[in-house]
């Protein structure tokens, strides 16, 4: 029978091998955008809506599949996305033009979004309180190895095989992974209810019109302000709908939990501050450094290869001496690290970059995993996949603020001619690395911030 309760690990490894899938898919397609363009003859407009989409979808959805996680089991909902996945992997590869590109990398950006909206609820179910944290702590180490191997495996299978490689690797890999995940997951006992549709559709306008905004508000031209408008509407028609439903699809009485909301809001703020980091060190190397691809990927990859090596141990820790320390001071390095990034004078080396990234890799992996494990402990269990989608959102959310954020620094402080390598000049690169480091400083912000919100459920018991 499915799901052989007497051996949680191999649980974690079904949910490990097919996560995995996620970040290494996300992480390969950012290195053969530049392919794209010269293999359809488009403009680069067109081949950044191959990334956008599929985050549109994967953001706007995970919450609508939480709620079905916990409405039809966390194991049903995660092998039809993990199969969905599969056959829009297979579409991408064979798609003629980039419009079907497009097209087809919203489907699998639907598959993604309820793909990674029961993990955690699976995980939350499986393990006992005593090994929670380990085992959330090995799930997060999962992700970091598809981020560290996507960028390097990417640029191989383009070169090799051409970009549509890049796509067909998630096939054989996805179909092992949904074999074993379909023999060894648990059936996850669940409460019978109704799905509410309006409340559904109001979360996906809201969130798809942020996300869309924060990632058209960056570029040059007007601001898209009318969707701006359009997501604070639906969010409010969303709240409005869950309150006033028997059968809502998060029930709000859930953020009264401050395990629950402070530990979500923390999680964004993380992000935020890690995705200033990665959003803004490639550009540092390249203009300060003069680093090529091969040894901007190299330095880069100092940061998931800590997230591996801590998040287990951080995890395992949380189970012995609590959650609250270990996500406060892995907070607390992070900032520390964005700090670092910051002061860096002129003149220093690579292995200096590489060390500040590896300890704010170490601070990420010390926060993620006590901070997630104290999340969805805390949720009522006919809550979990719910409450798992609402940490999936916040990593969404949290990834485009924290690019956002980056560039609205760079916009406010460095001046247009040294935010282009054209013509460059020592004092453009100067100019460009000044705006770096302010918005390195707003990175560390976002890291104590979090620190102070994973901090205040216990702050407030006493």
């Amino acid at each position: 029978p499915p799901g052989d309760r007497s051996r949680p690990g191999r649980v974690l490894a079904a949910v490990m091998a097919g996560a995995i899938l996620g970040p290494i898919d996300g992480s390969i397609v950012n290195v053969v955008l530049p392919t794209l363009v010269d293999a359809f003859g488009t403009s680069l407009a067109s081949v950044q809506w191959v990334p956008m989409a599929y985050l549109l979808a994967s953001g706007g959805l995970v919450l609508l599949f939480g709620r079905l996680g916990d409405l039809r089991g966390p194991r049903a909902v995660f092998l039809g996305g993990l199969l969905g996945f599969v056959a829009a992997s297979a579409l991408c590869a064979a798609a003629p033009t980039i419009e079907a590109l497009v097209a087809f990398r919203v489907l699998q950006g639907v598959a993604a979004a309820a793909m990674m909206s029961v993990p955690l609820a699976i995980l939350t179910a499986t393990f006992p309180p005593a090994e929670r944290g380990r085992a959330i702590g090995l799930f997060a180490a999962s992700i970091s190895v598809g981020l560290a191997i996507g960028p390097s495996l990417g640029g191989f299978l383009t070169a090799t095989f051409g970009w549509r490689a890049a796509f067909l690797v998630n096939l054989p890999v996805g179909l092992l992974a949904w074999a074993y995940a379909r023999r060894v997951l648990p059936e996850v006992p669940v409460r019978p209810g109704r799905l509410d549709l309006p409340g559904a559709a109001a979360a996906l306008v809201a969130l798809g019109s942020l996300l869309l905004w924060v990632n058209l508000a960056q570029r040059a031209g007007p601001s898209p302000n009318g969707l701006l408008l359009l997501a604070a509407l639906a969010a409010a028609a969303f709240v409005a709908q869950e309150r006033r439903v028997a059968e809502p699809m998060v029930a709000l009485s859930i953020f009264r939990n401050g395990a629950v909301s402070f530990g979500a809001a923390a999680s964004v703020l993380n992000f935020m501050s890690q995705f200033v980091v990665v959003f803004l060190t490639p550009f540092l190397l390249a203009r300060l450094f003069a680093a090529g691809p091969g040894r901007v990927g190299l330095v880069l990859t100092a940061f998931p290869l800590a997230v591996l090596a801590v998040a287990p141990f951080a995890g395992a820790l949380s189970d012995r001496i609590g959650s609250v320390r270990p996500a406060v001071a892995g907070a607390t390095l992070s900032a520390a690290a964005c700090a670092l990034l910051a002061a860096l004078p002129p003149g220093t080396g690579l292995l200096a970059v590489a060390g500040g990234l590896a300890l704010f890799g170490a601070g990420t992996g010390l926060f993620q995993s006590p901070n997630n494990s104290s999340v969805m402990g805390s949720a009522p269990r006919e809550h979990l996949g719910v409450v798992g989608s609402l940490l999936g959102t916040a990593r969404t959310l949290g990834m485009v603020l924290g690019i956002a954020a980056a560039g609205a620094v760079l916009y406010a402080f460095v001046p247009p001619s040294a935010l282009d390598a054209a013509g460059e000049t020592p004092a453009l690169a100067e100019a460009f690395a000044s705006g770096a480091r302010r918005a390195y400083a707003a990175g560390a912000a976002f890291a104590l911030l979090s620190a102070f919100l994973a901090a205040a459920p216990a702050l407030a018991r006493r």
